[in-house]
């Protein structure tokens, strides 16, 4: 008898200090028990069958309720993953100016290699900004600017090659640029950014899938804001065609990348001096 389960971020990270309360159906608590280090709940508590609310809750973060039903021949309560949204994370942060902090942030991609494998890379060196509109979230801003040459996948060799004319091409295109020009509700936690993507030389509308993880204090005295945006990009959009084929219907690289962005913003239009 007793209660399993694991509490997760949105993105993936256990919540330690997650609590995870059982109520009877006369709202009376039947079970207490606290997330270990790994986010893990273990309870051996014994319940007796019948219908139960399970409640999440932990500090900073939204809780959820859920029903659960344990039958005579059931041995405990198997919740499986619990994932918290940070407490605000379903609306945008205040509005005005933020600040994209890169020391907090990660602008990635990934191919596929070779049919079977990914390869994972990031750019370095790149300034961003968010507007937040007061009065209409749909006229809200981004804008950001990568220096191209900054491409960083763990291999100089690889690296050389991707800032070459094959690829990215750095001596003739030394920035990718990124300008929103709307953005509109996907879903209750969720917002489509709508922009236009400059590589190359080349400019394509790019829509970028947005997710608000939540707003809170800094060590700093400041406010920030974290979100994480998912999109795929076809690369010859952007004239980089470059492929060899190692069999029959096999590129040694993926003509899609997926886009990656977790991003840390400042409130403001600066980031605070350390």
């Amino acid at each position: 008898m007793g209660l399993t389960a694991k509490i997760r971020t949105r993105d993936g990270w256990a919540v330690s200090h997650a609590v995870v309360t059982v109520t009877d159906m006369t709202g009376g608590q039947v079970l207490r028990a606290e997330a270990d280090g790994e986010g893990a709940v273990r309870d051996t508590t014994g319940l007796a069958p019948g219908a139960y609310t399970v409640i999440v809750t932990a500090v900073g973060y939204a809780p959820t309720a859920s029903s659960a039903i344990l039958t005579a021949g059931g041995g405990r309560i198997e919740v499986g993953t619990v994932t918290l949204a940070r407490q605000g994370g379903t609306e945008l942060p205040p509005p005005g100016p933020w600040t994209v902090d890169p020391a907090h942030s990660t602008v990635g991609a990934v191919a596929q290699h070779l049919g079977i494998s990914s390869v994972r890379g990031r750019f370095t060196d790149f300034t961003a900004s968010v507007e937040i509109a007061p009065d209409d979230v749909a006229k809200s801003r981004v804008e950001a600017v990568i220096r191209a040459a900054s491409i960083d996948t763990g291999n100089a060799m690889r690296d050389t090659h991707l800032r070459s004319a094959d690829f990215l091409d750095v001596e003739t295109y030394p920035e990718l640029t990124y300008r929103s020009a709307a953005l509109t509700p996907a879903g209750p936690d969720r917002w489509t950014v709508h922009g236009e993507l400059t590589m190359r030389g080349v400019s394509r509308p790019v829509e970028l899938d947005l997710a608000h993880l939540g707003t809170g204090s800094d060590p700093w005295g400041g406010t920030r804001a974290a979100f994480r945006a998912t999109t795929e990009l076809r690369r010859e959009d952007f004239a980089m065609d470059y492929n060899q084929v190692v069999q029959a219907g096999i590129a040694a690289i993926g003509t899609t990348l997926k886009v990656e962005l977790d991003v840390q913003a400042v409130q403001g239009d600066a980031l605070p001096q350390p």
